[in-house]
């Protein structure tokens, strides 16, 4: 089992972030992590929460081995050229660490006041299958063409290629059964989902079965969730119950304990 630290960045500051990620790291965990939002989720609406391009930019270069990335990158905020060249960016300044998360975003109240398009459900799906299929095209080709009922290429070139060959692991988070699990069966490197370890079973199913539709083999997906350390006897029941169910990826929620339950985590499952 690999484990990654949510850094939780709203209400942050820049060396209070630094401080976590630079911890991560030197606990062992495989990954920190951003998300990508442009203000905080809880607690005073109007405190600090920096953005998460240019944030994994300077982690980058501040560490050393972690690997980074946003969990997950809404592909509403950004035309996915923009990404891709965002995280061509932060693959090369952080030698080949980057992992490239993305979904179709949710929050309808911050696309509101920034102004930013906030389409249905549908759409926003759509966006970011077009969009997925934008960016590994522009990270691996020369002179690339798309032509999409959202998003348009036109002999487009992107250089330097990633670090990471073909180019970085490219993560989609969801958990709706009906259009979210296919896209990923057919697109994902990585699955971030949601739910219980036995809900996880059953859309594991709908995206294999998607995987094979689209000629891929399922067992290439990696599959990720999310692991609440809050109580460290749930945490290893949790972390028992979804290895058995195919999950080979945590991401460590932030404790309200802080450093200290950190560490006790880490004294219990990664030493």
């Amino acid at each position: 089992m690999r484990f990654g630290l949510d850094t939780a960045q709203h209400q942050l500051s820049w060396n209070e972030l630094l401080g976590r990620v630079r911890l991560a790291e030197e606990f062992g965990f495989d990954g920190a992590w951003v998300f990508d939002h442009f203000k905080p989720l809880y607690a005073d609406p109007s405190g600090p929460c920096l953005e998460a391009w240019t944030l994994l930019a300077g982690l980058a270069a501040e560490t050393e081995r972690i690997r980074l990335g946003p969990l997950v990158t809404g592909m509403t905020y950004r035309h996915p050229s923009v990404l891709a060249a965002e995280a061509l960016t932060v693959d090369h300044i952080s030698g080949g660490r980057l992992e490239l998360a993305v979904g179709a975003a949710w929050f309808e109240q911050e696309h509101r006041e920034l102004g930013i398009e906030f389409p249905s459900v549908s759409e926003r799906i759509d966006r970011l299958d077009e969009g997925v299929q934008v960016l590994r095209l522009l990270l691996t080709q020369d002179d690339a063409t798309f032509d999409g009922a959202h998003f348009r290429l036109e002999t487009a070139t992107l250089h330097p290629r990633p670090v990471q060959s073909p180019h970085p692991p490219i993560w989609i988070g969801g958990s709706g059964e009906r259009r979210m699990l296919p896209l990923i069966g057919r697109l994902a490197d990585v699955w971030h989902g949601f739910g219980s370890a036995e809900e996880l079973v059953g859309k594991s199913r709908i995206v294999d079965r998607a995987a094979t539709d689209a000629g891929r083999r399922p067992g290439d997906i990696v599959r990720s969730t999310s692991l609440s350390i809050e109580d460290l006897d749930q945490a290893r029941a949790r972390v028992d119950a979804v290895s058995e169910a195919g999950f080979s990826y945590l991401t460590v929620g932030w404790p309200s304990q802080g450093r200290s339950r950190v560490e006790e985590f880490v004294a219990a499952f990664l030493r």
